[in-house]
């Protein structure tokens, strides 16, 4: 976590250098143009905003290290694989359903585009989807 904090904070001090150099640079390029209309504003504007997302997510990243308050296993050179492989929870490798709910948003969103009528038919899919992905360990093979 700590060579992610690291990371960020050299990003965002790379892409602030890189700001400057590039208002400086579009300043220089211009010189027959007074200053404030020689910068090429929506370049020098998004690498402002990019060096401050990136001074944010350092700073995310090094209280959430802080607030950790021991060393992930990531970062221990004598870890195994294996300690830093979480218990995310029981999935079905073999479920139909999620592409069924995927195939019913992109339905209802064509319908934005397309046709009003199809909003309804997505929502109805949807509907039937998320209910039986969510009771889908209650009937047929996998019942319990």
């Amino acid at each position: 976590m700590k060579t992610n904090v690291n990371l960020w904070w050299i990003l965002a001090a790379f892409f602030g250098l890189v700001a400057v150099v590039y208002t400086v640079w579009s300043i220089l390029a211009h010189p027959s143009l007074v200053w404030y209309n020689a910068i090429e504003w929506v370049g020098s504007v998004a690498l402002v905003f990019v060096t401050m997302m990136a001074a944010m997510i350092a700073f995310y990243t090094s209280r959430v290290e802080r607030a950790q308050g021991g060393e992930l296993p990531e970062d221990s050179l004598t870890a195994d694989i294996d300690d830093g492989d979480p218990e995310m929870g029981e999935f079905s490798p073999w479920s139909w359903w999620p592409l069924v709910l995927a195939g019913s948003a992109a339905l209802a969103f064509i319908g934005l585009a397309v046709g009003e009528w199809m909003v309804p038919i997505g929502i109805g899919v949807f509907a039937v989807a998320i209910v039986g992905w969510v009771y889908e360990y209650y009937r047929g093979y996998f019942a319990r």
